[in-house]
């Protein structure tokens, strides 16, 4: 009697679906630009109807694109995610030592982000190692209009940009201090980009966030420092952090 197959059954947390997904992203290569549903089927083993979902799926997030009847190939998603990590992975090695650096001087908390559509995304932290440090993991997404880096980030976006991104996005579900509508909104933005930097209170902790610029001058990510209240909210210890967050080398 073979008693290891139910145990390899159990330990099994594969999801078909999306496995198939994948395999169906990796036939796509040099020599093979383009395929036919039927031809996907045949490969995977299955029937067309079993894939016509996952198939639609991929074409509706972009990952392929229809190029005749029943005919696909690699959509611009599957380029814009490659090049989006190997951008960020290169700022996080240029940055992760400025960050370090500025957290020793500071003794507070440092993270990096960049923007996925109304998303901050932490790819980077520097951690101080004290009692009461703010420490929030990389890969965590914050909307852009709670946080201070996020706000950061939208000021990069011209007025026509940002009014379209959040045009049928809903602000008012976010607690205080989240600006409600898009007009608070744009006047925080436009507050921040005057000023250079963005301050934002959140539950026991402020942050005090600056813009990361490429060699043409555009905000690309964003840093903060970020610690407890009391510490943040000294008027003198706000406009030394706040000079030492934008001197940071960009």
């Amino acid at each position: 009697m073979n008693t290891s197959e139910p145990a390899e059954r159990e330990n099994d947390y594969r999801v078909p679906a999306l496995q198939r997904g994948l395999c169906i992203l990796q036939m796509f290569g040099a020599s093979q630009r383009t395929l036919a549903m039927a031809e996907i089927a045949e490969r995977l083993g299955l029937s067309v109807s079993a894939i016509y979902r996952i198939v639609h799926t991929l074409i509706e997030m972009g990952y392929l694109r229809n190029v005749a009847k029943n005919t696909y190939e690699l959509g611009p998603q599957v380029v814009s995610d490659g090049f989006s990590y190997l951008a960020s992975r290169d700022l996080v090695d240029i940055a992760l030592p400025h960050l370090n650096g500025l957290r020793d001087r500071t003794s507070l908390s440092c993270h990096l982000t960049i923007r996925e559509h109304t998303d901050s995304l932490y790819i980077y932290r520097a951690f101080a190692a004290q009692r009461l440090s703010v420490n929030i993991p990389i890969g965590t997404r914050i909307p852009c209009h709670c946080s201070a880096m996020g706000r950061v980030l939208l000021t990069a976006l011209p007025e026509e940009a940002l009014e379209n991104l959040y045009r049928h996005a809903r602000l008012d579900d976010y607690p205080p201090p989240a600006p409600k509508t898009l007009p608070e909104l744009q006047q925080l933005i436009h507050e921040g980009r005057e000023r250079g930097w963005v301050r934002h209170r959140s539950d026991y902790s402020t942050a005090i966030a600056c813009g990361i610029r490429n060699h043409l001058g555009e905000v690309v990510a964003a840093i903060n420092l970020s610690g407890p209240e009391a510490v943040m909210d000294d008027p003198q210890a706000k406009n030394a952090f706040a000079s030492r967050c934008d001197s940071a080398p960009t």
